[in-house]
């Protein structure tokens, strides 16, 4: 005879409306992945090197990019304002920066922890602000392939300010390594069919607050608690640098922002190339950040090494400036000094372990 069952039976045989059975139940359920898993699993469809392909690609569209637009815009198109050019460059950071870490997340926000931060931050906004208002300014009177030979010699510079400032001393061999760096500029100064004084000093200035930027960074942000991402810092440096510019822009360029709207109002297209200029003067921040990421900060200086004569030649071949035999052969032994260099830092560091 089978019992009947009654509601009662029927609702407790069921294991999941058992008390007893619920409370011994666990539920299984996955941890939400975070955000770079999630990112990487949408990117899966890139394999790791054509990934890498396209982040280096992008570097040195980016470098040679700003190099060409700012030649173009401050020489060819006549729009003779560099110092406000540089300012825009630091708004667009501004702004593309603070896009990228407060909604895209690509590195933890970082804060000012002290008065004192802020202050050494501040004093390498003002030497950042000298380095590429020199920089900027020396495209107007200066060819890209010269501006690039000039700007290898940074690790002579960088070397100079860190025994000066440091009292770092670096082995014989590295300094000997300098010295085809600097005679190479001097090779393809004197044989500069396009040479300019006052561009030639102030492409120095600008390559030497460049390396003097590097060192002054390495002595003030050295406790763990002062370290910031070099995005972070770009976050903060950029606007710092635009409010540094802003009355040497109004005293020394005039009222060029009335100039600038003046002129797209007459045409259009300087607005096109004043944004895109400033865009990709962030992506070159950015893309220095990816390439160190995906790679290592060996393959970046690799890479910089070779986008001085990667931009050369494709200015050269865009604006059709005259080059010499002995320029270029002055150029190459720069670069090859910069090669030596490294390689003499990297046996110096091994040997010091």
């Amino acid at each position: 005879m089978v019992e009947a069952q009654t509601w009662t039976t029927r609702r407790m045989s069921n294991p999941r409306l058992d008390p007893i059975a619920a409370a011994d139940q666990v539920l299984d359920i996955p941890a939400t992945p975070p955000g770079e898993a999630r990112n990487a699993a949408a990117g899966s469809h890139l394999s790791p090197n054509i990934l890498t392909a396209l982040i280096i690609g992008s570097w040195y569209f980016s470098n040679v990019g700003v190099l060409l637009l700012n030649k173009y815009l401050l020489s060819f198109y006549g729009y003779r304002y560099p110092i406000f050019l540089t300012m825009l460059h630091m708004i667009s950071c501004s702004i593309y920066s603070y896009f990228a870490i407060n909604f895209l997340e690509i590195v933890p926000l970082q804060h000012i922890l002290s008065r004192k931060q802020f202050f050494k931050i501040f004093a390498l906004s003002a030497i950042f602000c000298f380095s590429v208002v020199c920089g900027n300014t020396s495209l107007r009177y200066i060819p890209v392939s010269f501006n690039q030979a000039i700007g290898a010699t940074t690790p002579f510079f960088t070397a100079i300010f860190a025994f000066l400032i440091t009292c770092k001393k670096e082995t014989g061999e590295v300094y000997l390594a300098l010295l085809p760096v600097v005679f190479g500029i001097v090779l393809a100064s004197n044989s500069e069919p396009l040479f300019h004084m006052f561009g030639f000093l102030v492409c120095v200035g600008s390559t030497a607050g460049r390396a003097l930027k590097s060192v002054v960074q390495g002595i003030l942000l050295t406790s763990e608690a002062e370290k910031l991402h070099s995005m972070n810092l770009l976050l903060y440096m950029a606007p710092m640098a635009a409010m540094i510019l802003l009355p040497f822009t109004l005293y020394i360029e005039g009222n060029v922002a009335a100039v600038t709207i003046e002129k797209a109002r007459g045409d259009t297209f300087i607005v096109f190339l004043l944004v895109g200029n400033a865009t990709v003067a962030y992506l070159v921040n950015l893309t220095n950040f990816m390439v160190t990421k995906h790679t290592s900060a060996l393959t970046l200086q690799v890479l910089g090494n070779a986008k001085a004569a990667v931009a050369a030649v494709v200015s050269i071949l865009i604006f059709r400036n005259p080059v010499t035999v002995m320029g270029m052969t002055g150029f190459a032994v720069t670069i090859m000094g910069v090669l030596l260099y490294h390689e003499a830092k990297k046996r110096s560091k091994v040997m010091n372990r």
